[in-house]
C-alpha cells in the first residue's frame, strides 16, 4: 500500500480529503443567531440532528484514541486565569526542564501499545525559541512518527519558519485554542492578544499542517461567548480538522478556582453545536472528563464527539484510568480506531 493511501485510510481528517456526503452542509458564514438557535434546540431534538450529521460523515463510527505528554511542564509566563502551568499562581505545580528526547520516545511507545493512534506533546512556554530546546521536540517529532503514530505538539506561539520546521520534521497536527469567544477572552488573558492566536493558526496552517483547535467552557462565559467561540472556529476559511472541547478543570490557586462545575447538558450542547457546524471535524472529548459519569461520556459521543484523550493525565490534571475507557467502550460496544501500520 502507498504511503497516502496508508495514510488517506486512517488519519481522521481523510474525510477533508473528499466532499461532505449529500445533505451534509460545509459553510464558513455562520451568524451568531444561527449559532444560538442551534445551542437552544430541545436537547433530544440537537443530540439527534448532531448524531444524523455524525453518522453520514463518519460511517464507521469509531472513536480515536489520544495519548498526551507534558513535556515542559509549569513555568509559563502567561496569565491564562485557567491554567495551573502560569508562574504567578501558587497551584503546586513545579517548573519542570524539557523532558529527554528518548523519555518522550518511551512514553509514546508505551501509548501506542496501548492503542493511541495520536501522540501529542505539550510543552508550559509562551512561544518557541529556535535553539537547542526546539531541535529536541524536532527529534520528538520524527521519533514519533517513525513508531507509526500521528504527532502533534503544543508549544504556544509559532513563528513561519519554526511551522515549516515543524512540516519538515513530520508533524500531523498542531493544537493552539481559542480558549473563548474574542468578547471574553481580555477576561482570562491579557499576556496576549486573540489576533495572536489567529497568526498561528494562520502560521500552522500555510505550513501545511492540520489545525487543532477548540476551547475551554465554563470560564464563567455567557452562552453567546460560548456560541462565538464556535462559530469563530467555523467560519475560518478551513475548519479545524480536530476541535477539543474542554470542561475547565477548576484548580485551587487560579483565578477560576470557584467556578462552578460545567453541567453535563451544557457539555453535550456545546459537543452537538461543534458537530453540526463543523462535520468533517474529529471533535475531541477533552478535558472536565474526569468529573463525568460514563453515561455523560457516552451521551458526548452520541452528540458527535469521535475523539478522546486518554491516559493518566491530561497535562497536569487527571484523566480516567486507561483499564476503566476501555471497559466504557467494550460495553457500549465503540470500536477504537486502529493504529496505522509501521512503515
Amino acid at each position: 500500500m502507498s504511503d497516502t493511501a496508508s495514510s488517506e485510510s486512517f488519519h481522521g481528517h481523510a474525510h477533508h480529503a473528499s466532499p461532505p456526503p449529500a445533505g451534509v452542509e460545509v459553510r464558513h458564514d455562520w451568524a451568531l443567531a444561527e449559532v444560538r438557535a442551534l445551542y437552544g434546540m430541545p436537547l433530544l431534538d440537537l443530540v439527534h440532528r448532531a448524531q444524523t450529521v455524525h453518522r453520514a460523515v463518519f460511517q464507521d463510527n469509531k472513536v480515536q484514541l489520544c495519548s498526551l505528554l507534558s513535556i515542559k511542564t509549569g513555568g509559563c509566563s502567561e496569565d491564562c486565569a485557567y491554567c495551573p502551568q502560569a508562574a504567578r499562581y501558587k497551584t503546586g505545580v513545579k517548573a519542570e526542564k524539557l523532558m529527554a528526547v528518548a523519555d518522550v520516545l518511551s512514553a509514546a511507545s508505551k501509548a501506542r501499545s496501548a492503542g493511541a493512534t495520536r501522540f501529542c506533546m505539550g510543552a508550559a512556554w509562551r512561544e518557541v525559541k529556535d535553539g537547542p530546546q526546539f531541535d529536541s521536540v524536532l527529534e520528538m517529532v520524527r521519533g514519533v512518527r517513525a513508531l507509526g503514530m500521528e504527532a502533534c505538539a503544543t508549544l504556544g506561539m509559532l513563528t513561519e519558519g519554526q511551522a515549516k520546521r515543524l512540516k519538515e520534521a513530520g508533524l500531523d497536527a498542531y493544537n493552539h485554542n481559542l480558549d473563548t469567544s474574542p468578547e471574553h477572552y481580555g477576561d482570562i488573558i491579557s499576556t496576549r492578544l486573540y489576533e495572536d492566536r489567529l497568526r498561528t493558526l494562520d502560521r500552522v496552517r500555510g505550513a501545511g499542517i492540520s489545525v487543532c483547535c477548540g476551547g475551554i467552557i465554563g470560564l464563567g462565559e455567557s452562552v453567546d461567548d460560548r456560541c462565538n467561540l464556535l462559530r469563530t472556529l467555523a467560519n475560518q476559511d478551513h475548519h479545524p480538522e480536530s476541535v477539543p472541547i474542554n470542561a475547565l478543570v477548576a484548580v485551587e490557586g487560579t483565578p477560576l478556582e470557584d467556578q462552578p462545575r460545567v453541567e453535563t447538558v451544557d457539555m453535550v450542547r456545546t459537543i452537538a453545536t461543534a458537530r453540526i457546524l463543523m462535520p468533517q471535524s474529529m471533535v475531541r472529548l477533552s478535558a472536565g472528563r474526569q468529573q463525568m459519569n460514563e453515561e455523560a461520556q457516552l451521551l458526548c459521543m452520541m452528540a458527535g464527539a469521535n475523539s478522546l484523550f486518554f491516559g493518566e493525565k491530561l497535562l497536569t490534571t487527571g484523566n480516567p484510568e486507561y483499564t476503566q475507557d476501555m471497559a466504557l467502550l467494550e460495553k457500549a460496544g465503540i470500536r477504537p480506531l486502529e493504529p496505522r501500520r509501521e512503515r
